[in-house]
């Protein structure tokens, strides 16, 4: 039965703590075959007033926000073609590459590039899947099947894709797809 103990300066919140339970949980249980509900995490606060470190009190560092959330809020509004909206979560350097084209670095580009192979597209998730990288970038996948009409105005359905995006400092930088698009209209 693993524990985990944490020692934080005080002022994270309990859903930013919440946060970081379920992450060290899943953290050891990459590593240590153990079941969720085997897995203890301890959380200390402590005060600012009993944490120095290079002779002078800190402060916690502000909570980054959760990457999948903003990947969810970003999806939505794409969805919903609130591009402005969707535009304020990208980074000043964003690309996204998609199946068969250049990368594109504005939302423009996308949909002047989707004009020509759909009239209307939607996603139905199976999953997302959040981590941390190596570096400073958050990365989270998201799976599932498209549906939506051609430019021909005939249906399509049931189309895998993985979507892979990059976050730092709660921006996305990077957006990569992957899909079956292209086989399936070309057996259409």
């Amino acid at each position: 039965m693993p524990i985990v103990e944490l020692h934080v300066i005080e002022g994270y919140n309990a859903k930013e703590k919440q946060r970081l339970g379920v992450a060290l949980t899943n953290a050891v249980r990459f590593v240590v075959p153990a079941a969720p509900e085997l897995v203890t995490v301890v959380i200390h606060d402590i005060s600012d007033q009993n944490y120095y470190r290079g002779g002078k009190s800190r402060q916690p560092a502000r909570a980054k926000e959760d990457p999948e959330h903003i990947v969810r809020a970003f999806l939505s509004e794409m969805s919903d073609r609130a591009f402005e909206s969707a535009r304020k979560r990208l980074s000043s350097d964003f690309v996204m590459q998609f199946p068969g084209t250049a990368p594109m670095r504005d939302l423009e580009d996308l949909r002047s590039w989707a004009a020509n192979r759909y009239r209307r597209i939607a996603k139905t998730y199976e999953g997302f899947d959040a981590m941390q990288s190596d570096g400073d970038a958050a990365t989270v996948y998201c799976r599932g099947t498209l549906s939506g009409e051609w430019t021909d105005g005939s249906a399509f359905e049931g189309i895998r894709f993985i979507d892979r995006f990059e976050i730092q400092n709660d921006l996305i930088t990077r957006q990569d797809v992957w899909n079956d698009i292209a086989e399936t209209r070309a057996q259409a």
